[in-house]
């Protein structure tokens, strides 16, 4: 089983990629895909088909994986 340092709900700030810079919490940590979710990093726009609860559809903003090597631990 892999261990990382980083945990959900600890403040991280991105070191590398278009985000560079920002802080933000870490949403969800994939040990799978060494990766993390930040709140409000990396997001991307996908389509969204109508449902019952949204009935018009269209775009939804998501957050996408970040790997773990691009993102620092925030010292509190």
């Amino acid at each position: 089983m892999k261990k990382f340092k980083i945990k959900k709900g600890d403040k991280v700030t991105i070191i590398a990629g278009d985000d560079k810079g920002k802080v933000g919490e870490v949403l969800q940590v994939l040990t799978k895909k060494d990766a993390v979710i930040v709140a409000g990093c990396k997001t991307a726009k996908k389509a969204v088909k109508p449902t019952e609860e949204n009935k018009n559809g269209g775009f939804v903003s998501k957050e996408m994986p970040i790997h773990i090597s691009n993102v620092k631990k925030v010292e509190e």
